[in-house]
């Protein structure tokens, strides 16, 4: 029966449909890089003020922070990937030359702190997305403020 569907389908006819992302215009969006990259500071934030603490509730504590911040270090590098390889185009660095360096710089920032615990470079990995966010927004011709969670 599938083949049968599948036949009637090839054999429709169909323009040609072309698209220069993965999927339509306004599916990308930086705000879920910062979302993940607040929960990184969060609990980088935490795990410092268990001060080196060894009873069994706060290394459990830890051990929960350190979980979070690891895949959300993780996540945030996987959003500005995506908009790295399908959002940003030539067009787009020409505009914003910093833009490579600056998503380099960011993608690593994410593989530090999730296998750190450093204050400033988890605000440092903030202050970069918000750079690409101002840049992505003045890409689309918009002003979209940066807000945080906290």
């Amino acid at each position: 029966m599938l083949k049968t569907i599948f036949s009637l389908i090839k054999s429709l006819p169909a323009d040609t449909a072309s698209a220069h992302c993965d999927g339509p215009c306004g599916v990308y969006d930086p705000a879920s890089a910062r979302i993940a990259a607040e929960a990184v500071v969060s609990m980088t934030k935490k795990l410092v003020a268990l001060d080196g603490k060894t009873d069994l509730a706060s290394v459990n504590s830890a051990s929960r922070y350190i979980t979070i911040k690891e895949e959300q270090a993780h996540l945030a590098k996987e959003e500005v990937l995506v908009l790295w390889t399908d959002y940003f185009k030539p067009a787009h660095l020409e505009k914003y030359p910093e833009l490579h360096t600056l998503v380099w710089e960011t993608t690593k920032l994410c593989s530090f702190t999730k296998q750190n615990v450093d204050v400033d470079k988890a605000n440092e990995l903030m202050a970069n997305i918000q750079k690409i966010h101002d840049i992505f927004w003045a890409t689309k011709g918009r002003e979209v403020t940066w807000y945080t969670a906290s």
